[in-house]
């Protein structure tokens, strides 16, 4: 009785005021009718139409990459690809490969087959420029329609999605190139020769 004071005390103090019952529908009773009702409108019909055509509009162009420019002075430096191992890498059978705490060159291991070259797709100019930079490039886009670039020019062409890779290199002007010099990335943001203007 001491360890349980609450249940000791404990009354039934019976039933105070009015009661109704539980009227509201279930849950996932609305959420069926619901559907049935937009099924029938042909809503959701209407709705995977929708999303069908912003989706293959997002594979074809995706959205830009943020914050880039068209080079107007061509800068240079260096990119230390190292990184240091949070945790141990272990082969199939448990083997030590690397300790946590390692730093690591990926480029000791794996060498870049070809340079990256980033462009606006948009530019004729930077489009221009890229295709003229050989066959062993890597085309990769920050803005334009890279399914239509490979139709259109019988390519391969890249997008960097939301600005991983030029974010990782610190590229802020296009075009850019990033080539491997032995352990190291070199990158270049490269100042093209001014648009020309028409004259009317």
């Amino acid at each position: 009785m001491l360890a349980l004071p609450g249940a000791a005390q404990a009354r039934d103090y019976g039933q105070r005021g009015a009661v109704f019952p539980i009227i509201e529908r279930d849950l996932l009773e609305q959420i069926r009718s619901r559907l049935q009702a937009m099924e029938a409108s042909g809503e959701t019909a209407r709705l995977n139409e929708k999303l069908k055509r912003r989706t293959i509009a997002r594979v074809n162009r995706p959205n830009p990459v943020a914050g880039l420019v068209r080079a107007s002075d061509s800068r240079s430096w260096s990119f230390d690809p190292t990184i240091t191992l949070d945790a141990d890498i272990r082969g199939a059978n448990g083997e030590l490969i690397h300790a946590a705490g390692t730093r690591v060159n990926p480029l000791d291991s794996v060498s870049l087959r070809a340079d990256l070259v980033f462009l606006d797709g948009d530019d004729p100019d930077q489009l221009a420029w890229a295709l003229k930079q050989g066959a062993n490039v890597k085309l990769i886009l920050i803005k334009g329609a890279p399914l239509g670039l490979m139709k259109a020019r019988q390519r391969r062409f890249y997008f960097d999605q939301g600005g991983k890779l030029t974010g990782k290199f610190g590229i802020r002007a296009v075009p850019a190139r990033v080539r491997q010099h032995g352990r190291m990335l070199a990158v270049s943001e490269i100042a093209l020769p001014p648009k020309r203007r028409t004259v009317q």
